[in-house]
């Protein structure tokens, strides 16, 4: 078997939101389909990828390095030692050739968007759900029931005490319960007043996440902390810029209650430096690593044989992005759920049609690779590019 040719477009995900950093207002993400020949039910196999919202398209970057990589490569260099299906480990690394350590940036979102749709192909012609393939092949048993929050709660033109609740409670009425604000767009006293208004409308037995997007200083995010160790919150979210794991070492001496960072860490290098500086507390701290973002999953499997080295669950981990790769790598090996935007970046997040959130809970259909053929309006926009 063999890649027959890989397609890539740019993709607008534009909203009139904003959290404390950046707006979206001209947020793009790139959509790569992977064409195999391989022949199931009379079509060739197809593998889709997507990144993850909030670090734009890297249509340049893949058209340049990583697809030609790929395309040039003998084609049984790309293939498992039976010859008959991928091997994402080999690709992963023919991707990177020629490629220095450190600096992850950008390329690191390329190779993750490739990286997906590889696995997704692979899982196709194995002619499993990707979660299963993943849960065999590391001896687990797989468990296609996740825990999954809202993420909202994002700063709009006008957008005032009021609206913020409705947003919550619209989750809440889809069986969310625990939900995501942002913080740090405004003083922290209006944040305040912000936060008691949606924990003021939430019912018991759910919780309120906070996330600052990394804006602050050292300083301010300990005046947060000091002023949410207040309230009972599901976590204190990437106080401050996510390298800075001096500062995230400092907040945990003002923090008691759990925090969670580590969306915007792209390597498996990046994510040991948080464990061992970070002060992060395995027992009570979230991990939110985000594959589409950080080299796809074969670094991912890496930085989580790296957790366990470390004494950390794979439980901990709650990845950003929420999409359905995610799902499938925590339903495939045990993650503690994932992110999910019920309104956002629409149709690249979500769930598969029929898929309806129970207390907290999604449960993951039996369909072959990652599922996107299942949500109706994203395959639509797949089926555009390998048509």
């Amino acid at each position: 078997m063999r890649i027959v040719e890989i397609r890539e477009r740019t993709v607008p995900i534009a909203s009139a939101i904003a959290n404390a950093y950046i707006d979206f207002s001209k947020m793009t993400l790139s959509l790569v389909a992977v064409i195999t020949d391989v022949v199931r039910d009379g079509r060739p196999v197809v593998g889709y990828g997507f990144n993850s919202n909030g670090r734009y398209g890297q249509g340049a970057l893949m058209r340049e390095r990583f697809i030609p990589r790929i395309i040039e490569a003998k084609p049984e260099t790309l293939l498992d030692q039976s010859g008959a299906t991928l091997d994402p480990h080999a690709i992963w690394s023919i991707m990177c050739r020629n490629e220095k350590p450190g600096g992850h940036g950008e390329r690191s979102v390329a190779i993750g968007t490739l990286d997906m749709a590889i696995w997704d192909a692979t899982a196709k012609i194995a002619g499993k759900p990707l979660f299963q393939m993943l849960a065999e092949q590391h001896g687990r048993t797989a468990n296609p029931r996740v825990f999954v929050y809202a993420a909202g709660g994002y700063y709009y033109p006008g957008k005032g005490h009021d609206r913020l609740k409705d947003e919550m409670q619209s989750y809440l009425d889809r069986g969310y319960n625990v939900v995501k604000m942002k913080i740090g767009g405004e003083p922290l006293a209006d944040d305040m007043k912000r936060i008691e208004a949606v924990l003021g409308m939430l019912p018991a037995g759910c919780k309120l996440a906070v996330d600052a997007n990394g804006r602050f200083d050292t300083a301010t995010a300990i005046a947060y902390a000091k002023a949410l160790s207040a309230y009972d919150l599901f976590w204190y979210e990437e106080a401050g810029d996510p390298l800075d794991y001096e500062l995230q070492a400092e907040l945990a001496h003002h923090y008691a209650g759990p925090m969670a960072t580590g969306e915007n860490l792209f390597s498996t290098a990046d994510a040991r430096n948080l464990i061992r500086y970070g002060n992060m507390r395995r027992d009570i701290d979230w991990l939110q690593f985000d594959c589409a973002l950080s080299y796809g999953l074969v670094e991912y499997l890496r930085t989580l044989a790296m957790l366990g080295d470390y004494g950390w669950s794979a439980a901990r981990c709650i990845p950003h992005g929420g999409h359905q790769m995610s799902l499938a790598i925590a339903a495939g090996l045990g993650l503690g759920g994932n992110e999910s935007y019920p309104d956002l970046f629409q149709p690249f997040g979500g769930f598969p049609d029929g898929v309806r959130v129970e207390d907290g809970y999604v449960t993951l259909p039996a369909l072959p690779g990652i599922g996107f053929e299942g949500k109706a309006d994203l395959y639509l926009e797949m089926q555009r590019l390998s048509a």
